[in-house]
């Protein structure tokens, strides 16, 4: 879930999160930009779920899978888990989430998060966003993700659990922080450690608002961890200050972990505000180090200008969009320890939309080279992941609007596009789409039209697997659709 300030405007701001358990398979659809895509969400789990509602204006879009992420199995590529976001509300996260999985790589099942009270056994809170999974060496799934309630109080709860089988069951469910207003807590991601087995990094920003009112705000990066396999997580605990800078917050915190040398890098955005909070007066993205599982820390140092603009339907700026600016995507080539970041930024439009740009350290993280273009010149783009696979190929997928033409403001034409950058080199760029071409403007309608404020990216062996969401139009009642298919990033 993400937050946009003044804070106080944010006040009953909540996400969702759940699970239940199905078993239904999904078929594979193809699409005509010739790319095989499956379709991971099938049914509604949580169709005659009635708990969550904020307000007579709060609108629940049923059928609607959003911002889903994925995992791989290190062991077997063929074994996946994506989780995404069922039934979006208007007004803040969904009435639970939901995870697939399968074991041939194609036909999914269904189960679902125990991270909202709509999930048969699950926590309790009313709703429940920010689906995350990641899966450690020995197979163990961890999924992380967040409960809010609006209703009955105002906490805010980090959220975690693992499935030993693949997705198909989840146990060890866990609150591994809870706060109420004026604590705020947002946007969690979970790492499993590639090389320490049983270890997991959850992470996210913890905004402070009191006493709620300008010139307050803190927002600092928390982290729990286990070493157990899930079974237990630690107390939360800040490693990302920001009370040096008054008014100032961190956002979209998640770690990659180099398999060389079991250097930890988190990666954020930190963002500062005005006395009155109305506007930014400075933004940028940093990345801090572990060189011991996440125990200390190193200062930050910064990656890039946070350049990012508002996201708006090009022909009609009064219609918002919603996707994942001042959210960063790392990646880490696992042969020489390269990092890399892709994010939203306005560097090559001069400010007037936002692109994919993508940075590069070969030091580990002390220095960055400049921003490189990698979506198309002069075309708006959207929602970078970015993926390194065993031969140093760098893959990054993104929404853009290429298929917009002038003067169109009753649709907004979307497509998924797969760049593959061998060795890292832009000079060897290709890219594909891999979607059908959709229309935006059907997707639920939650601060702007709402894909999710991310989708998913990872290698998988011999190439990398994408998972996203695509409209359907004229289904007011299965407004989206969460897609996966594999790629091989070479030719």
């Amino acid at each position: 879930m993400r937050v946009f300030l003044p804070l106080t405007a944010v006040t009953t701001a909540a996400l969702l999160l759940v699970t239940v358990t199905g078993a239904t398979p999904a078929a594979a659809d193809r699409n005509p930009g010739g790319a095989s895509l499956i379709k991971v969400s099938d049914g509604d789990p949580y169709a005659d779920c009635t708990i969550g509602a904020r307000s007579p204006d709060s609108v629940v879009y049923p059928g609607t899978e959003v911002e889903p992420y994925l995992s791989v199995d290190p062991r077997d590529p063929k074994r996946v888990v994506t989780a995404y976001q069922q039934d979006r509300w208007s007004d803040g996260a969904a009435r639970g989430l939901v995870a697939s999985w399968t074991t041939d790589g194609h036909t999914f099942h269904r189960s679902t998060l125990p991270f909202s009270l709509c999930a048969p056994g699950g926590a309790d809170y009313e709703r429940a966003t920010d689906p995350w999974v990641s899966t450690g060496p020995d197979g163990t799934v961890y999924a992380s993700g967040e409960g809010v309630d609006f209703t009955k109080s105002t906490r805010t709860a980090l959220l975690a659990a693992t499935s030993r089988d693949g997705g198909r069951t989840w146990q060890n469910l866990t609150t591994t922080h809870v706060d109420e207003l004026p604590f705020f807590n947002d946007k969690p991601s979970v790492t499993a450690d590639p090389i320490r087995e049983g270890t997991a990094y959850q992470v996210w920003n913890r905004l402070d608002n009191d006493p709620p009112g300008p010139s307050s705000l803190d927002g600092p990066g928390y982290i729990s961890l286990t070493r157990d396999g899930g079974r237990t997580w630690s107390g939360a605990r800040r490693f990302v200050d920001t009370a040096s800078v008054p008014n100032t917050q961190t956002i979209g915190h998640v770690i990659v972990v180099d398999k060389r040398t079991g250097t930890l890098y988190d990666f954020y955005d930190r963002i500062t505000y005005s006395d009155d909070l109305s506007t930014v007066t400075e933004a940028h993205y940093e990345v801090v180090t572990s060189t011991d599982a996440g125990e200390t820390w190193s200062g930050p140092a910064t990656v890039a200008r946070d350049t990012s603009v508002p996201e708006v339907d090009p022909n009609d700026p009064t219609k918002l969009l919603r996707a994942g600016s001042t959210l960063p995507s790392p990646a880490v080539d696992p042969k020489t320890g390269t990092l890399y970041m892709a994010y939203e930024g306005a560097d090559f439009s001069g400010g007037r939309f936002d692109s994919v740009q993508l940075v590069r350290s070969t030091d580990g993280g002390r220095t960055w080279g400049t921003p490189e273009l990698i979506s198309p010149q002069d075309v708006p783009a959207f929602s970078p992941a970015i993926a390194v696979d065993e031969r140093g190929t760098v893959a990054l997928t993104y929404y853009d609007l290429r298929f917009l033409q002038p003067g169109d403001t009753t649709t907004l034409p979307t497509a998924y596009q797969l760049a593959t950058l061998p060795h890292g080199n832009p000079e060897l760029r290709t890219e594909r789409r891999i979607s059908r071409v959709f229309d935006w403007l059907q997707a639920p309608f939650a601060g702007g039209y709402f894909l999710g404020d991310y989708q998913g990216l990872v290698a998988d062996g011999k190439g990398v697997r994408a998972v996203l969401t695509e409209t359907n139009s004229g289904a007011p009642q299965n407004r989206t659709d969460v897609y996966t298919g594999s790629f091989r990033t070479t030719r």
